[in-house]
């Protein structure tokens, strides 16, 4: 599961996810892409298996580029606490996604392979997303 090894602070803020994503929203390692359309968090747990979904259906062929990475962490209190004392312990990882901000890169597969990974790895995430290829892609 993806998480920071170390953070500076224990506990965040929530933090406002307004407006298009300024960095990340274009391809820069692979061929094709999924871009998302929605804001959310995404907890490392969903990316690890949208992950698995792309290998297992690339058959351990190409290369994956993780664009995101959970490093916000977040606090839940037990169930049936009473209001106040304190903020609660973290629960796990999650990075902030708004949209145009680009998860997962895939290159060295062909289109239709590619198409029905990011598809697969789509499914794993629970936002809203488009696949991209890149403007100067041209087909073996």
């Amino acid at each position: 599961m993806l998480q920071p090894k170390k953070t500076k602070y224990r506990r965040r803020q929530k933090g406002r996810m307004k407006g298009n994503a300024q960095r990340g929203n274009q391809l820069a390692f692979g061929s094709f892409g999924i871009k998302a359309l929605q804001s959310t968090w995404v907890t490392g747990r969903q990316i690890e298996a949208a992950r698995q979904a792309v290998t297992r259906h690339m058959k351990r062929e190409g290369q994956i580029w993780i664009r995101v990475f959970p490093d916000k962490p977040i606090t839940k209190k037990p169930a049936e606490v009473r209001m106040g004392k304190g903020k609660g312990a973290p629960e796990g990882f999650v990075v902030p996604i708004t949209p145009g901000r680009i998860i997962i890169e895939v290159e060295g597969v062909p289109m239709e392979v590619a198409k029905e990974a990011l598809r697969l790895a789509a499914q794993k995430l629970p936002i809203t997303t488009k696949f991209m290829v890149r403007r100067d892609y041209v087909e073996n």
